[in-house]
């Protein structure tokens, strides 16, 4: 078990939890460790609070009075000394446990390999050729957003199909950072969308599909966040159900693979399209219909 630095008397049992994340890089790596030890607890009540790119005593000095306003867990990964020391120091005298969360590993590595692990902020990060490959594969995903750009889809891995608000946006960010270049566009009824959809032959299209009440549910409060009050097609139960009904019969129809992002979040849906990306690349074909 990682050593903890200073564990609270007594704390009172509570699922409402703080828990404070910092990172010297871009913090993804412990971002993705807590969801996966979060998603080990039920009902918990945990209020994240992110503190990337922390490289310096003076930053951190900074997010101090956070971690004393907020008091939690603090979760971190911090290669630097004189950071690091301060940041223990810190969670000492305010009696929050701190963990500090790869040094088991990385020892355990260092004993493995034989050599001192480098000390350097971010090393996983190195700008090498899978950087800047992820690099273009933000840059050609942020391009292609919403329909824009459907005549270099062919440049695309992945096109993600579905009707408005079924998570084909932030689901193609979230591809994009795993370096797939991810092309959405959204299907309605009176606008079919470009020949060239159906057209593609490296590029495989996945269809997005959700439950038509979860999905009005989605699209109201979205209008609200617009401060638009007025009813419209747009969250009218029975003009859902069609425009669902219309964007399955497409997918059937070419053989494209479906997810119901119904009752997923990104990162689910995101792991299922990788998946199937991976099983077609496998076998060298596309993949027919397969809702999952």
């Amino acid at each position: 078990m990682p050593r903890v630095l200073h564990r609270p008397q007594d704390p009172e049992i509570s699922n409402r939890v703080h828990l404070h994340l910092l990172s010297d890089s871009t913090g993804e790596t412990l971002e993705m460790l807590a969801k996966a030890a979060l998603a080990q607890f039920e009902d918990a009540d945990v209020v994240r609070h992110f503190w990337p790119m922390v490289r310096s005593r003076q930053h951190l000095e900074r997010i101090l009075p956070e971690l004393k306003a907020n008091p939690g867990l603090v979760l971190f990964t911090l290669v630097n000394p004189e950071t690091r020391e301060r940041l223990e120091e810190a969670c000492t005298q305010l009696g929050l446990p701190a963990v500090p969360i790869l040094d088991r590993v990385t020892e355990a590595l260092e004993k493995a390999l034989g050599q001192e692990a480098h000390g350097r902020p971010g090393r996983q990060h190195a700008m090498d050729q899978a950087y800047f490959a992820r690099v273009e594969a933000i840059q050609f995903t942020i391009a292609h957003d919403d329909g824009v750009g459907w005549e270099n889809w062919d440049e695309a891995d992945i096109v993600l199909a579905g009707v408005s608000r079924s998570s084909k946006t932030p689901t193609s960010i979230y591809l994009a950072n795993r370096g797939y270049k991810v092309a959405n566009i959204p299907l309605v009824v009176e606008s079919p969308p470009p020949p060239k959809l159906f057209e593609l032959e490296r590029a495989m299209v996945v269809g997005l599909t959700t439950a038509p009440e979860r999905l009005v549910q989605i699209r109201r409060n979205r209008l609200l966040t617009l401060n638009e009050e007025r009813e419209t097609h747009y969250v009218d139960n029975e003009r859902v159900k069609d425009e669902v009904k219309f964007a399955r019969r497409m997918f059937a129809d070419n053989g494209w693979p479906v997810i119901d992002v119904t009752r997923r979040s990104i990162e689910e849906t995101a792991a299922a399209v990788i998946r199937l990306y991976n099983e077609r690349e496998a076998r060298g074909t596309r993949q027919g219909a397969k809702p999952i």
